[in-house]
């Protein structure tokens, strides 16, 4: 079955034009107009992606992100927004938003966007169940979990896929360009910023003194490595 795609835009024609081309490459596609109503057809309809505006009346784009993320909902959002202002980019994609994308746009780059968003989401889906441990932090690849000291810890998607990614390459440097490479498929038009917020909201919610990080080490003039207990102990 193809995947559902909810067009969330004030503009008719913006709206004709995704849906058309996502519709021409075999996706199905619903539209919402503003925040409130794909609140609405989130609930009812549970899309596989969202291509979310962020100037909306009513509700805006990041409001309803936001509201999405904090209710506990997984679904991939690529954002739009007729800005391309670092600030705008910047906080889309720290509250939760897993693309940004400013207009005007190739047709044909947000069709890439979106079959690369919805293969990462279905690598993520259909991952058999395994565990990665590292003391009192355990991280549930196929079940975008993380527990800390027992407890269950709530992440972002793109958060989870960067302590993923840390966890795989335990003791190894990764670069920012690496970073951002791997998790958004794509150059990102060298913004190495992206990657240094996200560290930052993750050391926040997994480090008990962020200042001081006990699993995520930066790597001044390099990027970011995880470490481990034991690496510790060896004065890594």
């Amino acid at each position: 079955m193809s995947a559902k795609i909810l067009v969330v835009d004030d503009e008719e024609s913006i709206v004709k034009l995704i849906s058309f081309n996502l519709s021409k490459e075999g996706f199905q596609t619903i539209a919402a107009r503003d925040g409130n109503e794909a609140w609405d057809v989130i609930q009812q309809d549970k899309p596989d992606l969202i291509v979310l505006d962020v100037m909306l009346p009513e509700m805006d784009g990041f409001s309803l992100c936001r509201l999405l993320r904090r209710d506990g909902s997984t679904i991939p959002i690529l954002m739009l927004t007729a800005k391309d202002e670092e600030i705008d980019k910047v906080l889309g994609l720290e509250i939760g938003a897993d693309d940004y994308l400013t207009k005007p746009f190739s047709p044909r780059e947000l069709v890439a966007r979106v079959r690369a968003i919805l293969r990462r989401s279905g690598e993520r889906d259909h991952s058999q169940e395994e565990r990665l441990e590292f003391g009192d932090l355990v991280v549930f690849p196929g079940r975008y979990e993380v527990d800390l000291h027992g407890a269950q810890l709530f992440l972002t998607p793109k958060e989870f896929e960067l302590l993923l990614l840390l966890c795989r390459s335990a003791g190894l440097v990764l670069s920012r360009e690496y970073i951002l490479q791997k998790l958004w498929g794509y150059d990102f038009y060298g913004d190495t910023r992206v990657v240094d917020v996200h560290i930052s909201h993750l050391r926040e919610k997994l480090e008990g003194d962020p200042a001081h990080p006990h699993y995520i080490k930066t790597v001044r003039g390099v990027g970011y490595k995880f470490q481990t207990t034991s690496q510790e102990s060896r004065g890594a």
